[in-house]
């Protein structure tokens, strides 16, 4: 872990100073095969059912990104008034919190920065105490994931697509 280097989880420009390809590939150099097992499977999306990956932070990762998920779709199918089905009935109020307020911003983009600063927030929270341990290069994953998927966003990007769909919609309902 010292010798991988620092970055910020931001949507500026700047380049990350490494690709997920090349830290799988150190780390495969160095992580026995479970762990390296656990890290390759990481995901920023976390299977629909609990299931123990064999890291008590992944699971907590994936626990915490769940219930995340689920309260915004939550919140989402109130809105349009929808059944979701069945949800666990209560989520720690600092998730619901998030979630209300990714749903009430204006713009998806907006959006879906505030939820990635929230989720680096929760991968510091979690943090493991040992910064040698396999789980703590399981952090630095994620947190390259996380900051691999914003360095993605584009604004202009967005608007085409944005345009393009709104277009297609229109078009189909004439």
């Amino acid at each position: 872990m010292a010798q991988l280097p620092s970055f910020a989880v931001s949507d500026d420009a700047t380049p990350l100073p490494v690709t997920e390809q090349y830290f799988l590939e150190l780390c495969s150099r160095f992580l026995d095969k479970k762990s390296m097992k656990i890290l390759s499977s990481l995901s920023l999306e976390p299977p629909r059912e609990v299931v123990s990956t064999g890291s008590a932070f992944v699971d907590k990762w994936y626990n915490q990104e769940r219930c995340l998920r689920l309260a915004l779709a939550q919140i989402r199918a109130e809105r349009m008034k929808k059944n979701l089905g069945t949800v666990p009935v209560a989520f720690p109020p600092d998730i619901v919190q998030a979630a209300r307020t990714a749903t009430g911003m204006d713009s998806p983009l907006s959006a879906e920065q505030f939820l990635n600063e929230y989720r680096v927030r929760l991968v510091d929270n979690i943090a493991p105490s040992d910064s040698f341990s396999c789980d703590a290069v399981f952090m630095y994953g994620l947190k390259l994931k996380l900051a691999t998927r914003m360095k993605k966003f584009n604004k202009e990007a967005g608007k085409a697509a944005y345009r393009m769909l709104y277009d297609e919609i229109l078009g189909e309902s004439k």
